[in-house]
Order: structure tokens, then sequence, then C-alpha cells
């Protein structure tokens, strides 16, 4: 039965959702992307919630977690990370980050490594690209002058894929997108501007997956070299998906993900 619950941090309190088997099932985390909430995993839950006790948070200003009074920098996203999974009591667990979920697992195994079973890494960086901060500077003033709604327009197609930004799955992607707050979205986007984790990635030790979408630009290839070198590192490229992969192509990406967590 799917448990709801909030955590205080500082500047915020953050909304989390239990859902799956009973006690003695592992923990599995997953941490959503800029301008998209928790929703964003209901696939895998659905895949999953048989097996592992499954907990979904909205990272600060997304979702039904406010904005705090300023923008956090991703050691803060890690540190949300640990404080939700001491209120939960999770000791131990595998973690799934997606985009700007990817910095905010690395933060947080690096200032706590052996709380992390397994680490799945989707489409996100290790640091910020030499662009990015100005490539996030760009998308923050075109938010701030066509306000969310169309900034949810322009990420539907770039994220997705002609044909699903034209359907079903674009319209709930555009709803998310347009539910965040231009706080929430600003101030993450400001995180993304100047972060790098290379050091984190290099005291990697446990089960590493990386997932990157086909279409998704440069990411395949960006992925490849960040955490290539990691041993014993798996690699998965999904086909027909672009930027979130699991919400795109939830098949694919749970073939993945189940293939991983049972070696």
């Amino acid at each position: 039965m799917a448990r709801e619950t909030t955590v205080a941090v500082p500047g915020t309190e953050i909304f989390c959702r239990i859902d799956g088997a009973g006690a003695d099932a592992p923990w599995i985390v997953f941490s959503n992307s800029l301008v998209t909430d928790l929703t964003i995993w209901d696939a895998q839950v659905e895949a999953l919630q048989d097996r592992f006790r499954i907990l979904r948070y909205d990272q600060r200003g997304h979702g039904r977690t406010p904005p705090g009074a300023s923008a956090p920098d991703l050691p803060r996203l890690g540190a949300d990370l640990h404080a939700v999974l001491d209120h939960v009591g999770i000791d131990r667990c595998s973690f799934v980050g997606l985009s700007m979920g990817v910095p905010t697992g690395l933060a947080a195994y690096g200032a706590r490594p052996a709380r992390f079973e397994r680490l799945v890494l989707s489409d996100g960086q290790a640091k910020t690209a030499p662009t990015g901060a100005a490539t996030w500077a760009g998308r923050i003033a075109y938010a701030r002058e066509n306000g969310m709604d169309g900034y949810a327009a322009d990420t539907a197609q770039r994220w997705l894929q002609p044909e699903a930004a034209a359907g079903p799955k674009g319209e709930r992607l555009r709803a998310m997108v347009a539910a965040t707050p231009l706080e929430g979205f600003v101030h993450g986007a400001t995180a993304l501007q100047s972060y790098d984790h290379v050091a984190d990635v290099a005291r990697i030790t446990c089960p590493l997956l990386v997932i990157a979408g086909a279409e998704d630009g440069a990411m395949p290839k960006s992925m490849r070299a960040s955490f290539g070198d990691v041993p014993g590192v798996a690699v998965e490229i999904i086909e027909g998906a672009g930027h979130v992969p699991n919400f795109e192509q939830p098949e694919a990406f749970n073939a993945a993900l189940r293939h991983f967590l049972d070696r």
C-alpha cells in the first residue's frame, strides 16, 4: 500500500512517496530530472513494485516540494537525498537518477558511498558541459519571457521523438513541465550551471549501469566518456528515445534495469 510523507530540510519540505513490496524487500530510490516530478517514474514502479520497496521524491521546487528561499547547489541536493533516506530509515539502497538526478546521486554517493548498493544513472552528466552555463542562462531567460507553458512546449519537442511529442506522452510531459513553478525551474537550472562531480565518479566501487536515450544528442557519447572507466560499468543505449528514456520507452528501459538488478 502506498504511503506519502514529507521531510523537513533547510528551506523546504520534500514530498516523498513509498510503494512496493513488504518489509523484507530491498530498497530502490528514484530521483527525478529538472522540470519533472516523481510520476516520471510511474512505469518503473509498476514494473518493480512486486520485488522492491520503492521510494520516490520530488526534488526542490518540483511536484509537491516547494522551492526553498534560494537556489541550492548540487551538494545541497545530495544532502536532501540523504535526509530523505534518513527519514524513511533506509540504510542501503539501489539508486536511479535521471538527468538532474545524476549529479544529485553522485553528490550523495560522494558523501556516503557505503549507503549505495547499486547506481543507475540515466541521461545526465558528471559535470557541467563547457557550454552548459550559457545554455542554462538562455533557457532561464526563455522561461522568464515565455512562462512555464512556453518552456513546456519547447521541452517536449527537445526531449521526445516527434511521434511521442505529438501524442499522449507529449501532452503528459508538457503538463508536468508547465506545473513546475518558475522559481523551482530557475533554482534547479542555476544549480546545473556549475557543478563538478568527476572526483566522485572516480570513487565508484558499487555496480554501475549507465543508460542513455539514443536520440538524446551527444548524451550517449558524453556518458560513455564520463563513466566508461568505472570498473565493470554496464552501458545501455535505448533506441527510439531522447532525454527521458524511462518515460518514452519504458519497456526497453525497464528490461535494462531488471537485468542489471538481477545480476
